[in-house]
């Protein structure tokens, strides 16, 4: 009797370990950044990627938890496994690739300078030697306006805020990828009051971002993304989101 009460413990223990639910991965996002991640007016995390992600946990089959968080030490908490993915607009560069993982490039999102609505001399980033430019810290933004170093750059953890500085004459462009830039001059705060001149300053695309070494979830990711594109709902998404 004792032998057969352990063997059907050791049965139950083991069909409990095939059926237990899948470890639920957490998505970080800094969610300042219209159209791509943003909290809309009925405090839900919204946007471009959270929906892309939503659809790559649908076709890889994950369990995933949106965490709001700031971009200063985003990063950092994917490294320390605080967070399980990164999909927040991250630009990929050779740098980046060195600490993390990128997935596939899902979006092409170039620098552009916006300026105020009135301002018909300044077009490019050389324009503003002297002055003061925004950009968010860390970012590609932020790396294209410290290149110049006659510029002062005033370094934003929510890029927001740059925009109500435009706005408010405390720093004169901001530096931006281009389908947040295009998000904030249609927002009813900003419309009418700020503009983006110029051509994009640079090609850069953004991708998906695992733990070094992570490439289980990697491959899972970059499956999911060939299917979204073949079939169709990247595209969509793009129309959705970034028109």
């Amino acid at each position: 009797m004792k032998k057969l009460i352990l063997t059907t413990l050791a049965v139950a223990a083991l069909f409990s370990a095939c059926t237990a639910p899948a470890k639920k991965l957490i998505v970080a996002q800094d969610t300042t950044f219209p159209p791509m991640e943003f909290i809309n007016d009925a405090k839900e995390q919204v946007g471009f990627d959270v929906d892309l992600m939503k659809a790559v946990a649908k076709e890889a089959k994950l369990d995933l938890e949106f965490k709001s968080v700031s971009w200063d030490g985003i990063f950092a908490g994917l490294a320390n496994s605080t967070y399980d993915i990164v999909a927040s607009s991250v630009t990929i560069t050779e740098d980046r690739q060195k600490e993390m993982d990128f997935s596939t490039p899902y979006v092409n999102a170039g620098q552009v300078l916006v300026v105020l609505a009135d301002n018909a001399k300044d077009m490019t980033l050389a324009d503003f030697a002297g002055r003061n430019v925004g950009a968010q810290v860390n970012t590609t933004g932020s790396m294209e306006v410290d290149k110049n170093k006659a510029i002062t750059l005033k370094a934003y953890d929510d890029i927001a805020l740059s925009f109500d500085d435009l706005i408010n004459n405390r720093v004169e462009a901001v530096v931006i990828d281009a389908p947040v830039a295009a998000q904030y001059v249609k927002n009813p705060k900003f419309a009418g009051k700020i503009k983006i001149v110029g051509d994009p300053m640079t090609s850069e695309f953004y991708g998906l971002v695992v733990k070094k070494g992570n490439k289980e979830l990697l491959d899972k990711i970059n499956a999911a993304l060939a299917t979204l594109s073949t079939n169709g709902t990247l595209d969509a998404l793009k129309a959705q989101w970034l028109k």
